[in-house]
């Protein structure tokens, strides 16, 4: 494929086309794409409510997570390679100390600990059935899927079992979801659809305990 061709196959939305590993890294310029059992899938932009959310995300839980010394958090474009013919690029993920080897100058080999994805029209399906298995079976513990499209305003959080399985963890009565990955990440799910946004600080004031952002403060 020339640079020409592959720039005109851009143009369409969603659109799969065949080339190897080596040819997908060789193709020029950022993308917003996926590589899987030979093929390239190419994803529409995304639009400006989706990125204010996974700003939002990607700020709370990473400073979350910095906060209590947790891990790395990392957002797309950014590769994890779950196997040799299945190469994913969430919307977000976080890998926690255990498994911090994982990470190389290049990408992530292996499974994130935490991945979340944000749904649009084109990757409901991919979102909810293609990655959905790929993350169980690859090991990833827990998944996040957000739908936050007009009239959806919809939010899944599975987390994998001893069989390898994912399982729904339920909200509270408050409608708050607690992670299993992240301890003590505690989210009001309504925050998610509020416009505009939640502050962080305010965010981060009802999450962080006291002490933990004194202790963060005191790190040289």
């Amino acid at each position: 494929m020339t640079i020409a061709e592959y720039h005109l196959t851009r143009e369409a939305v969603e659109q799969a086309v065949p080339m190897t590993y080596e040819q997908f890294l060789a193709l020029p310029d950022p993308i917003q794409a996926e590589w899987v059992d030979g093929r390239e899938t190419i994803f529409a932009l995304p639009n400006t409510h989706h990125q204010e959310l996974l700003g939002f995300l990607a700020t709370l839980v990473g400073t979350f997570v910095e906060l209590n010394q947790l891990g790395t958090t990392l957002f797309a474009p950014y590769e994890m390679l779950l196997a040799p013919n299945n190469r994913r690029e969430p919307d977000l993920l976080f890998v926690g100390n255990a498994n911090h080897e994982r990470i190389t100058p290049k990408r992530l080999e292996g499974p994130a600990d935490l991945v979340v994805e944000l749904i649009s029209t084109e990757s409901s399906h991919r979102d909810r059935v293609d990655k959905f298995d790929a993350y169980e079976a690859a090991g990833v513990r827990e998944y996040w899927l957000i739908d936050p499209r007009p009239n959806r305003n919809r939010a899944n959080f599975y987390h994998r079992d001893a069989h390898g399985q994912y399982q729904p963890i339920l909200l509270d009565a408050e409608g708050r979801f607690t992670s299993v990955v992240l301890p003590n990440f505690v989210l009001p799910v309504d925050w998610l659809w509020q416009e505009p946004l939640p502050a962080l600080l305010s965010a981060l004031a009802t999450m962080v305990e006291p002490a933990v952002l004194l202790a963060a403060l005191q790190r040289p």
